[in-house]
């Protein structure tokens, strides 16, 4: 009888390591008879939405005086663009900042005395339109609202893209064609034929400067401060191969 259940015993364990020998083998064909590839999608565009603000600020001592003047510089602010053909309802003007501004006197004896300089007042402009080339130019020219006497400080315009998602899929598709094209002649070098896709992911989507040297991030990279643009996109192919 022990004999009969060492004879048992040793074929079940003969049984279980072909099961897990073929298990191995499979699982280890299935992993070789593939082709991972890298596809590239890529296009050119330009913005068609551009955001621009500006700052103007007034100093007075007395704090009703520095609204006033304030108010007036809003004005002249809001005709000036309105004559350059921007919407008034493109126009937002955010609420007014107050602070209060001190300068300080040392004396010679190292003591220092805080000497109140008045209310300082602030204010920003933003406008956001679909014109593009109109609100660009205007955005350079604002030296204008400085010989009126506004104290006026431009920031940078940024520059969107509305269709964003649009060309997001259509990028995917590209990427997704390239990546076939590439596993197509790995096959045919191969000897082989390219089966069905097995798996798919997508990788990084970028938008960079046209013709510009920025660097590339895993995290993505997303440039607002260039009118024309270059977005790409990666994607991961897994093709079976008979």
């Amino acid at each position: 009888m022990k004999n009969i259940g060492a004879a048992i015993a040793i074929g079940l364990a003969l049984v279980i390591t072909a099961i897990i020998a073929v298990s191995g083998i499979k699982q280890r064909n299935d992993y070789d008879d593939t082709i991972v590839v890298t596809g590239l999608g890529k296009k050119d565009f330009v913005s068609d939405l551009i955001v621009w603000s500006g700052s103007f600020s007034r100093l007075e001592l007395n704090l009703k005086e520095a609204y006033a003047k304030l108010d007036a510089d809003r004005e002249i602010i809001r005709q000036y663009f309105v004559e350059q053909g921007v919407k008034e309802a493109e126009l937002v003007f955010s609420a007014v900042d107050i602070s209060k501004e001190y300068e300080y006197e040392y004396l010679q004896n190292g003591n220092s005395n805080r000497i109140f300089r008045g209310y300082r007042l602030s204010q920003t402009v933003k406008i956001e339109s679909k014109e593009v080339d109109k609100v660009e130019s205007i955005s350079r020219e604002v030296t204008e609202l400085i010989n009126q006497g506004v104290e006026f400080n431009s920031n940078s315009p940024q520059f969107y893209y509305t269709s964003l998602s649009d060309l997001k899929l259509e990028m995917i598709s590209a990427a997704t064609k390239d990546g076939r094209l590439r596993a197509e002649r790995i096959a045919e070098n191969a000897n082989t034929t390219l089966g069905n896709l097995k798996e798919a992911s997508m990788g990084v989507f970028q938008i960079i400067a046209q013709n510009s040297n920025e660097d590339y991030s895993w995290g993505g990279t997303y440039n607002t401060y260039a009118k024309k643009k270059t977005a790409t996109i990666t994607m991961r192919l897994e093709f079976a191969i008979r």
